[in-house]
């Protein structure tokens, strides 16, 4: 039987048409600084991913500034800024900022001092939704991007950090969204590339993936997959949570992405959750894939209130546009038949 991918907040599967735009940028033999045909035809190819990724952001195409990822676009944001925020952060913001905003029990933020303050969009390990005041300095979109509806435009943030292997495309590419005129000083320097903003030659092919990935996605969004995924996750968890009482969802309560689920039954170690249902073909995951290898409570359930017992025992199941109804089932099937196996040992 093949195996279960639902990770997809770590990396989702490349899509079809980042491949495609991928294959065919290889054949651009030009260097996109260059001023000759082939060099122009390279620029194109730059210039037409800026266009996608900046439409399905709402925003404008000057706007976007490629980097290596997300992490990179973080530190160019933040770097030389005093910057606070939570301590729920992904560890590419929360190494720049001072963790001082209070975290509530359904995990949103406080902010009172907007430009000053990092504060994600959405979080990757339990989904969980901010409202995002307007003046913000600096929002992490990554999980949000293609997953919901957003413009930057209307967000009134300073700066946003996006990623491309969230949404199906290649992974070491992302950038950073901010304003036309916005001071910031380059933490690359060389060629002025991208506008001055970030030195190097672009990565043209990772860039063609990147545009087609966002423009696919944000079909996706348009055409109603979300919906539906929302529907598969709630299946999930009225499923797990009629056969195991013991279970603790986070954030049910409070406006979350639609694809993903958090929960924990304390004392069940997440990872071995995760050890246990890759050996039964099932991918998932006991937080952030960046914090990965590193056996301790999460930082993010922890700053929500929850107790070590909890915090280290929760897994997280992120769905996608290709996930199946009968993929959801068979994890709820193979992951109830664990849950009533640790049960036993524990009575």
């Amino acid at each position: 039987m093949s195996r279960i991918y639902l990770d997809h907040n770590a990396t989702a599967p490349l899509r079809a048409e980042a491949r495609a735009a991928m294959i065919a940028a290889m054949d651009a033999v030009g260097n996109p600084s260059s001023v000759h045909a082939e060099g122009r035809a390279a620029k194109s190819i730059v210039e037409k991913a800026r266009g996608q990724i900046a439409e399905a952001m709402g925003a404008m195409a000057a706007d976007i500034v490629f980097t290596s990822g997300a992490t990179e676009a973080a530190s160019l944001a933040c770097a030389g800024r005093d910057l606070q925020g939570a301590d729920i952060e992904h560890d590419a913001v929360a190494a720049w900022i001072e963790p001082s905003l209070p975290v509530s029990s359904d995990g949103t933020v406080t902010v009172a001092d907007p430009a000053h303050t990092a504060l994600q969009m959405a979080n990757s390990e339990t989904g969980i939704l901010q409202a995002l005041p307007q003046g913000l300095a600096v929002s992490d979109m990554t999980q949000a991007f293609g997953k919901i509806p957003l413009a930057f435009d209307w967000a009134q943030v300073g700066m946003g950090l996006i990623s491309a292997h969230k949404l199906g495309g290649p992974k070491g590419i992302g950038a950073l969204v901010m304003p036309r005129g916005t001071d910031l000083a380059a933490q690359i320097k060389g060629g002025g590339q991208e506008m001055g903003r970030r030195s190097g030659t672009e990565n043209v092919i990772a860039i063609a993936g990147f545009g087609a990935a966002a423009h696919a996605a944000a079909r996706d969004l348009a055409d109603g997959k979300w919906d539906q995924i929302e529907e598969f996750r709630n299946i999930l968890e009225i499923t797990l949570e009629d056969s195991a009482k013991s279970t603790i969802f986070v954030g049910k309560g409070a406006r979350r992405l639609p694809n993903t689920s958090c929960f924990a039954v304390p004392g069940w170690k997440g990872e071995t959750q995760v050890m246990q249902m890759d050996l039964a073909g099932v991918a998932i995951s006991a937080g952030s894939a960046c914090s990965s290898g590193k056996v301790r409570a999460s930082r993010v359930l922890r700053a929500m209130g929850y107790d070590d017992a909890t915090a280290s025992s929760a897994i997280r199941v992120s769905l996608g546009v290709e996930t199946t109804k009968d993929e959801v089932e068979r994890f709820c099937e193979i992951w109830l038949r664990h849950y009533n196996k640790f049960r036993a040992r524990a009575a």
